[in-house]
């Protein structure tokens, strides 16, 4: 045999040598005392052994009583600079965008799944932002936010008749809202039924993503080499997993922008952000290099699987939250109907005319993002030149994650921060409320924040408010009638939401069950 020749024992021994020998030199250039603190690297799996996969914003909170809110560790091959405070992702996050604004390339789902021209995995440069600004005219001016409260009044209207004849599926219903919403501003398209063919090809391509996301494939990042074997090498399970999601997300790309197309040719569009931009570039005779950006962006905001475009993941994750939060604390939910009484009345829905005048419910939709950040992470960013901060070296393409979670759980800025207390936004100075608002968090920072947040809390308040007014929302009785505690735990990853909870939620009155039925008209 070959390999008990002692050529080949040799030439073998001399390669491992090498390998070693570019890793050590590789691995000394990110160890060092230089470099921010934390934990001690193990040669060639770094501190991968020591960050569990369930909730690692919890260790890195814990870490950070050692090493304090800069915290240098790495991922496999990684090197990954983890930010706790607040005061640090706005330094390096939002001051230094420049440097801290680049994406780490996701080969797995970037190249196996056919995401890598969209809006998560594009670098800084012309065409990123192309898309964001994209996305900006249509999520975030406030011609495109007059342009989507139809849309939106409409759709909570349709919220609360499902809630009222289906109260137990509120979770579909909730996901319904906010994906109804998001297909008829990007393709025109009205949800009319639950069983809608691009409801579901958005729910495949979502589930098959996030499936694919946590297989176990975020090795092949960590290490390129393996970018380069074949699917099958990875395990007989993400290879199936592999080819049986990129068909759903090329569907995702494609159909909806067919609808969008075909309708135009018939002449029978509705105006929405793909016929817009269908419309600019086919009047420069420049459609055909554009169609798939167009495509790409388009599928990435409605999906919501980015950090650059995640207002429907948001949306609908901050709503779960939210009737949680009700059935744990029902004296907010209370205070808030009490508030909704005083000025609207039972008489009418809330509209977004009425927002400034409902400051308890304002202060509750914030409490909600606080209390359960729907991001822990979001995408991390990428250092696209070396840096120094606090006199420590961040090397170029270093790994950033700003840790959400513990931010949002700043006792300093948020006194007892595991209560639910609207009222610590109450009665703030302009500063102290810019300061404290979870809504700079948990849409992301710098060049990389979300163009849908305005797009996003809009629809958010206008769903609270609406349940608010028509719903008491509350724990279920067993069969001696008395309240049961439902589950409280979160999903783990970079977006985290509740898990499946029983909830009792029924109408204010008779009163309010027919508003319901006659907005629902």
């Amino acid at each position: 045999m070959l390999v008990n020749s002692p050529d080949a024992l040799i030439i073998l021994g001399t390669l491992v040598l090498a390998l070693l020998l570019v890793y050590f030199a590789y691995n000394s250039r990110l160890i060092g005392d230089d470099l921010p603190p934390g934990p001690r690297p193990l040669p060639f799996i770094g501190n991968a052994h020591q960050v569990p996969s369930e909730h690692p914003e919890k260790t890195f909170a814990k870490w950070g009583t050692q090493y304090g809110d800069v915290i240098y560790v790495k991922m496999l091959a990684t090197p990954t600079l983890v930010i706790n405070s607040i005061e640090v992702a706005q330094d390096l996050l939002d001051r230094r965008g420049r440097r801290y604004s680049g994406r780490p390339y996701f080969t797995v789902i970037s190249d196996l799944l056919g995401w890598g021209e969209a809006i998560t995995s594009l670098q800084l440069g012309e065409r990123l932002r192309k898309q964001r600004r994209w996305l900006h005219e249509s999520f975030y001016d406030k011609s495109a936010l007059d342009m989507a409260q139809p849309t939106q009044l409409r759709e909570a209207k349709v919220l609360l008749q499902c809630l009222l004849d289906n109260p137990e599926c509120y979770s579909e219903h909730l996901n319904r809202f906010t994906r109804s919403i998001m297909l008829e501003t990007i393709y025109g398209h009205t949800v009319t039924s639950r069983d809608d063919k691009y409801m579901q090809i958005a729910d495949r391509a979502l589930k098959g993503t996030n499936d694919v996301a946590a297989a176990g494939t975020n090795i092949v990042d960590a290490l390129p080499i393996l970018r380069h074997v074949p699917s099958w090498m990875l395990g007989r399970g993400i290879a199936r997993l592999l080819k049986e999601t990129r068909p759903g997300v090329l569907a995702a790309h494609k159909e909806p922008y067919a609808l969008v197309a075909n309708a135009m040719a018939a002449g029978e569009s509705k105006p929405s952000m793909v016929r817009s931009l269908i419309e600019e570039y086919a009047s420069k005779d420049t459609l055909a290099q554009e169609r798939w950006d167009i495509m790409s962006a388009s599928a990435m905001s409605y999906l919501g699987t980015s950090n650059d475009s995640h207002a429907h993941i948001l949306t609908n994750v901050t709503l779960m939250a939210f009737i949680l939060t009700m059935i744990l604390f029902p004296s907010a939910l209370v205070k808030a109907q009490e508030e909704i009484d005083y000025v609207i009345g039972n008489e009418r829905l809330p509209t977004y005319d009425d927002r400034e005048s409902l400051p308890y419910l304002e202060c509750l939709l914030q409490e909600v993002y606080r209390w359960h950040s729907p991001i822990q992470f979001g995408l991390p960013h990428e250092v696209t030149e070396e840096d120094n901060y606090r006199g420590y070296r961040i090397p170029k393409g270093t790994m950033v994650m700003a840790n959400l979670w513990l931010m949002t759980r700043n006792p300093e800025l948020y006194p007892n921060p595991e209560a639910f207390r609207p009222e610590r936004f109450l009665g703030l100075s302009p500063d102290e409320a810019k300061q404290m608002d979870p809504r700079n968090l948990v849409f992301g920072f710098g060049r990389r924040i979300c163009p849908g947040r305005r797009f996003a809390d809009a629809s958010i308040w206008l769903a609270i408010a609406s349940i608010v007014a028509t719903f008491n929302v509350r724990k279920v009785r067993d069969a001696e009638g008395r309240e049961t505690d439902p589950v409280v735990e979160f999903t783990s990853g970079s977006v985290s939401h509740p898990h499946d909870f029983e909830c009792s939620i029924t109408p204010r009155s008779e009163r309010a069950a027919r508003l319901i039925r006659a907005g629902a008209r």
